[in-house]
């Protein structure tokens, strides 16, 4: 997406954006800061200095593009608990300081990583729960049902009602007024949505439903009486008489209060919680950032851990990054943090020179706003991609929506979290290793690959396969993909190499153990290559079904492990090849990993057109006569391109050196036209592309039995070798699209 498109499609420069956008984030979090206080028991003001602090002090260290940080309402539970067991707001005031303190050590040891261990599904539910609540929490205040703070997040309310109840009785006990007003937001929300002039104009959409509201409230003033809305559906910002009269709005900690040790618990409870809130709603952020920007943890709990220490030394509630605050910034088109920063100058100098004209905004519209964001966050198509992943995944996001839609913000998502950590243990017990039986050269070999992180939880899954490997059997461990393995893992290991597995006559191969597991080394016992012995003992169709059963690996994506560093050393000196393999010139044929071999197990002998000149003869018979090879496969390949072009020549009866500039391809394809039937290719223009690919296909196949013939015709030395059984010659047609080799014998029709 252009970085300066935002979601709703208003295409702006990005200072034009970042101003418009910081506007609309100032409007919905002077609400919402005046809620959190409220329904913390804290006074109003102090959710004004927590947004004031978030916006300019957080968002000019964050170097976060998109978060808006403030007073969150998933931590009012949190913050009226501890104004209670503390006793005064003051002292409430230094355990936040000292909160800060606190989250800016764990920005420094760099305890922000801990946000790379949830998973997605939870963020994604995190959003969507959002979402719902945004909409459910803010359509009573659309209809002028404003009992209870415009910020609440949580199930259960204040007057002991909940969403639900409090949703139902909404319908029965609604304001008139403040419903026109809410409406006419929603309408006019949606029409800079979907009207492509206004969605394109400069002008903010929710800045003119804000407009709109004011405007609209003043003339339902006229009509008086119930269309009348009061102070109780307006915005109520503290008002001062004077400069003097703003400053005492301030408060500070009380330092007396460090000798209680309830302090420091609250300080301790505090620096956790906002922590966790923070790192989540930064993963949830930045999913939500149209170029997907990565902000740094660390950098944002030090950021954050600043900004409590200043809230609490000045009287603000405790910040952190706000999900509600971000997805507005987002929707609205904000691209870098100049909105976050707007947003915060906004609320100081409003607050402290138009507080009346502020206390003129009916909550509806402010709703309105909110509800949009919602939709957005909410949508079906989430609900729906979440679905097609799969219950591993959609499970995980529901619950997690479901808990935080019924109980509150930290609770559901840690609700969410429990849930993942079982599914992710599930899916560790089920499949905590995966053993493939590998077909080696020398014999079969158990491959146990070890998942990334391997805990005492797979000791049991473990133990169980290397118990069940057969005596005198060869097992590799594997742990090239393992970043971690527990040390109870670690000596199991250990002793089934030390003790059990020379009892047993199991030889035990180990590769990718990194320096610090401690005493492993990477050695591969088994032969995964062809030694003298293994060569003299095989017979040519052996070696034949070794090349199949290759080739099955290589088409399915499982080649074997091979230790190619030991290969290179003990076929340095010497090679005892299985087979010679006389393919084409094709990039798109490589031989050595079509039939998954590895050094020194086949020769390779590869010329256009699979051409059999006294330079190509020499070269099978040394590697059968001398070398010890038991098997020729000539191989060639689908949709073949000199086939091709052997067939064009043909039909227009034209010499290749004419049409392609190359005078020695004309011999080559001489030699390949012997193999055509004239009468296949009688209609050439007229055939469909599968049946030209056919014929072509069907050239190759009858020039590599020719070429079969051809070897025996010209070297007595390989046609007494097949003549005795100690060589076979066969022929291959390689499938470019599947990566299967089709094989066939001499006297294949």
């Amino acid at each position: 997406m252009d970085s300066t498109q935002p979601l709703n499609g208003r295409p702006r420069l990005p200072l034009v954006a970042d101003l418009s956008a910081g506007l609309v984030v100032f409007l919905v979090a002077l609400p919402l800061c005046l809620g959190v206080a409220l329904a913390s028991n804290a006074p109003l003001f102090s959710g004004i200095l927590a947004g004031i602090v978030g916006g300019l002090l957080v968002g000019a260290i964050s170097k976060s593009h998109t978060s808006v940080s403030g007073p969150a309402a998933g931590l009012t539970a949190v913050v009226a608990a501890q104004i209670a067991a503390l006793g005064s707001f003051e002292a409430f005031l230094l355990a936040v300081a000292m909160a800060g303190a606190l989250q800016i050590v764990l920005g420094v040891i760099r305890a922000g990583a801990i946000a790379d261990f949830v998973p997605s599904s939870v963020i994604k539910g995190l959003l969507a729960a959002i979402g719902l609540i945004l909409i459910l929490k803010q359509f009573p205040h659309l209809l002028g049902r404003d009992v209870n703070p415009l910020g609440l997040m949580a199930f259960e309310e204040p007057d002991h009602e909940n969403t639900l109840s409090e949703l139902l009785r909404a319908f029965l006990d609604f304001h008139p007024g403040a419903a026109v007003v809410g409406v006419a937001s929603i309408l006019i929300l949606l029409a800079w949505d979907k009207v492509k002039p206004l969605k394109k104009s400069l002008v903010p959409g929710p800045l003119v439903a804000v407009l709109a509201g004011v405007g609209l409230s003043l003339l339902l003033a006229r009509l008086g009486g119930r269309w009348t809305i009061d102070a109780t559906h307006l915005v109520q910002v503290p008002v001062a008489d004077s400069l003097s009269g703003l400053l005492g709005f301030l408060q500070w900690p009380d330092f007396s209060s460090a000798a209680n040790p309830r302090v420091y618990l609250a300080a301790v409870t505090i620096a956790l919680v906002a922590s966790l809130e923070t790192l989540l709603n930064l993963e949830a952020v930045d999913k939500l950032d149209p170029q997907k920007r990565i902000s740094p943890p660390n950098r944002e709990l030090i950021a954050q851990g600043v900004g409590n220490m200043t809230a609490g030394l000045i009287g603000g509630l405790p910040v952190t990054s706000v999900i509600v605050r971000s997805s507005v910034n987002i929707n609205a088109g904000g691209k870098t943090k100049l909105a976050t920063l707007v947003h915060g100058l906004l609320l100081l100098l409003c607050v402290a020179l138009l507080p009346m004209w502020l206390n003129m905004i009916p909550l509806s519209c402010l709703a309105a706003v909110l509800i949009m964001t919602g939709l957005k966050l909410a949508s079906v198509k989430l609900f729906r991609q979440m679905w097609r992943e799969g219950p591993n995944q959609f499970l995980p996001f529901f619950i997690t929506v479901a808990a935080i839609l019924l109980t509150d913000l930290l609770i559901g998502i840690l609700i969410g979290l429990g849930f993942s950590l079982v599914f992710i243990l599930r899916s560790n017990l089920r499949r905590p290793l995966r053993q493939i039986v590998e077909k080696h050269i020398g014999g079969e070999v158990l491959h146990i690959e070890l998942a990334h992180q391997v805990s005492f939880l797979n000791r049991v899954a473990l133990s169980q396969a290397l118990a069940a490997v057969p005596r005198d059997g060869h097992v590799l461990i594997d742990a090239r993909d393992t970043d971690y393995i527990d040390a109870d893992v670690l000596d199991l290991i250990l002793e089934y190499q030390k003790e059990i597995a020379p009892a047993r006559g199991v030889q035990v191969s180990l590769v990718g153990f990194k320096e610090h597991y401690g005493p492993f080394e990477d050695r591969v016992q088994y032969a995964d290559y062809s030694t003298r012995e293994l060569q003299a003992s095989l017979m040519p169709d052996q070696v034949a079904q070794i090349l199949r059963d290759g080739n099955e690996r290589f088409s399915a994506g499982q080649l074997l492990t091979r230790d190619l560093a030991h290969q290179r050393e003990v076929t340095a000196g010497c090679q005892h090849p299985l087979a010679i393999v006389l393919s084409g010139a094709s990039s798109r044929t490589p031989v050595e990993m079509i039939f998954d071999v590895g050094l020194g197990d086949i020769f390779c002998a590869r010329v256009t057109g699979n051409l059999v000149s006294v330079g190509v003869l020499g070269s099978l018979e040394y590697a059968c006569a001398v070398a010890g090879a038991k098997l020729i496969l000539v191989m060639g390949h689908a949709d073949s391109a000199l086939m091709r072009l052997a067939i064009h020549a043909f039909v227009a009866r034209q010499r290749v050196a004419e049409t392609t500039g190359c005078t020695h391809l004309d011999p080559i394809v001489a030699e390949v036209q012997k193999s055509l039937d004239p009468r296949r290719v009688e209609r050439w223009d007229s055939l469909a592309l599968k049946e030209q690919q056919d014929c072509i296909n069907d050239l190759y196949r009858a020039h590599i039995l020719r070429i079969i013939a051809t070897i025996q015709q010209k070297s007595t030395a390989l046609q007494r070798l097949v003549q005795e059984g100690r060589v076979k010659i066969i022929g291959g047609m390689y499938n470019v699209r599947t990566g299967k080799v089709d094989f066939f014998e001499c006297n294949a029709t």
